[in-house]
C-alpha cells in the first residue's frame, strides 16, 4: 500500500552517499538495479581520500559545529518568568528528517512557549533547517510554512504516515498536538481533519508503529501530567518561597493510541486495543520485537511511576506486561523517574536491552531480554549504573560510535531543580553528557573525555537525537537543551569501516518501520531495527548504521521485511550506504 505516488524507486537510488558512490546491480533490487545498470559501476566521490582505511587508530572524538553549521541561532525558551511553572522543567526535543527528499537530512527544532509576558526577541515555536550538502544548514522555516505556528512545542515524531513519498511529522504540546502533512517540502497543519488535535492535553513523546501490519502507520501519543498555569500549586505546601514542583505532585495522564487508514484519519482506540492506562506520565518511548513473532510490541518510561510493556497479540489489541516482565520497576521494586529510552541488541546472546534513563540517584535502567518474555535488570553488571548515579538522564540512544562493530550508549544528561542543588556536591543542575563505550559481554565502561572535548561542557541536555548528517559513515548528535541553544557534534571518528542501509518496502509502511536488518562480518553477527520513538521527545534518522571495525566487507546480509519477505546479500564492501528495495518475488 504506497499511497498516492508510487515513487519508491526514484526515492531509493537517487539518495547518494558521499565517501563512496557505489551502486552494484548484484546488491539492489527491483528499479534500484535498474538505476545501477545505467550508471555501469562505482563512481568515487570527490572527498573518497577522507574516508579512513579499516586497521588505522580508532578512537572517539566529537567536533561542536553548531555555530559553522548555521544553526547557533537557535534558542530555546521555557517561558520562565519567575513563577516556576511545573511545564518549565520539560524542555523541548528536536530531530532529524529529509523534509525536500533530497538524500540530505535536515533539523527541526523546537523552540518551546511562552506564558503572558513580552515574547523574547527571536522567538518562534519551530525551527526547521535545510541541510546544504553535509557542511551548513540554512533556515527554511518560513519557506516551508511553519513560521506561523503558535504552540508551547515539546516533541515530535516523523514519519511518511500517507505513504506518499515524502516525510510528514508530529509535533506534541502543552495543549493540542498537531499533524503537519509534507507536500513536496510544503507542510500543511491536517491536525484536526486527521483526528489527533481533539484533545486538550499535555502530550510528551509519540510512537510511530504499524501494529497491525495493514501498511498504515499508528501512533501512540505519550501524555503526561494534569497541569495548566491556572491549576499550577504553591511547592512545597507551606513554604514560604516557591520551589519547582515535583512528579508526586500532580495526577498522570493517560496516554493515547491512535489507529491509522488509507484515509489519512487516525481513530482513538486506547480502550480497545487495551493500552489504556490510569496513571499516566509517560516521556521516552521505543517499538521492537521482542519474542521474534513479526508484531511490533513497545516500551514506555514513566515518569515516577512503572514503565509499561506492551505485548502485541496480533489481533488489534496488546497486552501490557511490565510487571510481570521485569521491566517496570528497579530490581529492588521501585519506581524510577523515566526519561528517554531505547532498544537494541548490546551482546552474544543475540536477545534485545532495554535502557531507560532515569533520575539522580537512580542509575540508568538496563534491561535484557532473557526469553520466554522476562527482562533481567543489569544496570549493575553492565558497569553502567554506578558512573550513572549522580547523572539525571534525559536524551538517551544506542549508536556505535567507534564503528568497532558493537553498539554503544549515550546519555544527555541535566537537572530539574537548579534551587533544590545549591548545596548539592555531587548533583549538580549542569551535567555533562556520557558515552559508555561497550567492550563486549554486556559490560560498558565510561568514556573518558579529554579537556576540550564536547563531553566535558555542563549543559540542561534535553532532547538527542543521531544521524550521519555529513555521509561520512559515522553518527553525529543533535542535543537540545532546556532554555538554551542547541548542539551539533560532529562525529569525526577514523579507523573502522561501516556500512549503512537504506530501505524502501514494496509493500507496507514507505519508511520501513519494523524492518529488522542482520548482518554478518568475520563471524561476528550484529542486528539493527527500523523504528521510531526511542530517546526523549526526539526523532533520529531511519537509516541504519553498523561498524564493521577492521573488517573489508559484510560477508551477509539479511532484511527481515515487515511484510514476511527477506532478501539477502552479500558480500558488502565497507564504507557504502546500500539501498534495498523489497523485491516483487
Amino acid at each position: 500500500m504506497l499511497g498516492r505516488a508510487d515513487r519508491a524507486g526514484d526515492v531509493a537510488w537517487r539518495r547518494v552517499f558521499r565517501p563512496l558512490r557505489c551502486f552494484r546491480p548484484a546488491l539492489l533490487l527491483t528499479s534500484v538495479l535498474a538505476a545501477a545498470s545505467q550508471w555501469g559501476g562505482c563512481e568515487l566521490a570527490e572527498d573518497l581520500d577522507s574516508v579512513q582505511a579499516p586497521g588505522l587508530a580508532s578512537g572517539i572524538q566529537f567536533t561542536e559545529v553548531t555555530v559553522e553549521a548555521g544553526l547557533g541561532a537557535f534558542v530555546h525558551d521555557n517561558g520562565a518568568a519567575g513563577d516556576k511553572y511545573y511545564a518549565e522543567q520539560m524542555g523541548s526535543g528536536g530531530g532529524w528528517l529529509d523534509y525536500d527528499g533530497d538524500g540530505w537530512l535536515d533539523v527541526l527544532l523546537m523552540g518551546g512557549g511562552q506564558w503572558d509576558r513580552a515574547p523574547k526577541a527571536g522567538y518562534r515555536a519551530l525551527w526547521l533547517y535545510r541541510n546544504l550538502g553535509g557542511e551548513t544548514f540554512v533556515d527554511r522555516t518560513e519557506e516551508a510554512g511553519l513560521a506561523e505556528v503558535v504552540a508551547y512545542t515539546i516533541g515530535m515524531a516523523a514519519a511518511d504516515y500517507d505513504n506518499d513519498g515524502d516525510t510528514d511529522f508530529l509535533l506534541t504540546s502543552l495543549n493540542h498536538n498537531m499533524l503537519f502533512r509534507n507536500d513536496a517540502g510544503v507542510f500543511t497543519e491536517v491536525g484536526g481533519p486527521a483526528g489527533l488535535s481533539n484533545e486538550d492535553e499535555w502530550s510528551s513523546s509519540a510512537l510511530w508503529l504499524d501494529s497491525n501490519r495493514d501498511g498504515w502507520l499508528d501512533v501512540y501519543v505519550g501524555n503526561y501530567a494534569n497541569w495548566a498555569p491556572e491549576r499550577d500549586k504553591f511547592c512545597p505546601e507551606g513554604a514560604e518561597v516557591k520551589l519547582y514542583c515535583v512528579p508526586a505532585d500532580y495526577q498522570g495522564m493517560p496516554s493515547r493510541f491512535y489507529l491509522g487508514g488509507p484515509d489519512g484519519v487516525f481513530s482513538d482506540v486506547t480502550r480497545e486495543a487495551g493500552v489504556f492506562v490510569a496513571y499516566g506520565k509517560a516521556l521516552g518511548m521505543a517499538e521492537f520485537d521482542y519474542n521474534r513473532d513479526g508484531w511490533s510490541d513497545f516500551v514506555v518510561a514513566n515518569d515516577g511511576e512503572g514503565d509499561l510493556l506492551f505485548h502485541n497479540r496480533g489481533d488489534g489489541t496488546f497486552e501490557e506486561r511490565g510487571v510481570i516482565s521485569g521491566v517496570a520497576f528497579s530490581e529492588h521494586g521501585e519506581a524510577r523517574a523515566g526519561m528517554g529510552i531505547d532498544i537494541g541488541v548490546v551482546d552474544e546472546t543475540g536477545e534485545p536491552s532495554i535502557f531507560v534513563g532515569n533520575f539522580s540517584e537512580e542509575m540508568i535502567g538496563v534491561y535484557r531480554h532473557m526469553g520466554n518474555g522476562l527482562f533481567l535488570d543489569r544496570a549493575a553488571s553492565s558497569r553502567i549504573g554506578q558512573p550513572s548515579l549522580n547523572t539525571l538522564a534525559f536524551g538517551l540512544f544506542l549508536f556505535d560510535v567507534d564503528l568497532d562493530g558493537d553498539l554503544d550508549l549515550f546519555s544527555a544528561n541535566g537537572h530539574v531543580y537548579p534551587d533544590r542543588l545549591v548545596n548539592q556536591d555531587k548533583i549538580t543542575y549542569r551535567q555533562r553528557s556520557q558515552v559508555f563505550e561497550n567492550v563486549g559481554e554486556g559490560r560498558f565502561e565510561e568514556f573518558a573525555a579529554t579537556e576540550g572535548s564536547p563531553l566535558t561542557v555542563r549543559m540542561v541536555a534535553r532532547g538527542a537525537a543521531y544521524a550521519d548528517y555529513d555521509k561520512d559513515g559515522d553518527v553525529d548528535i543533535l542535543i537540545t537543551e532546556n532554555d538554551g541553544p542547541a548542539h551539533l557534534w560532529r562525529n569525526d571518528h577514523v579507523g573502522h569501516g561501516f556500512l549503512r542501509f537504506a530501505i524502501t518496502p514494496r509493500w507496507g509502511n514507505r519508511d520501513g518501520l519494523g524492518t529488522r536488518i542482520v548482518i554478518l562480518a568475520e563471524g561476528r553477527r550484529q542486528e539493527r531495527r527500523v523504528r521510531g520513538g526511542s530517546s526523549y521527545l526526539s526523532q533520529s534518522e531511519l537509516a541504519v548504521t553498523f561498524g564493521l571495525g577492521v573488517a573489508t566487507q559484510a560477508d551477509s546480509a539479511w532484511v527481515y521485511w515487515p511484510s514476511g519477505s527477506v532478501t539477502a546479500l552479500g558480500p558488502l564492501e565497507a564504507n557504502q550506504e546500500v539501498h534495498v528495495v523489497e523485491s516483487d518475488l
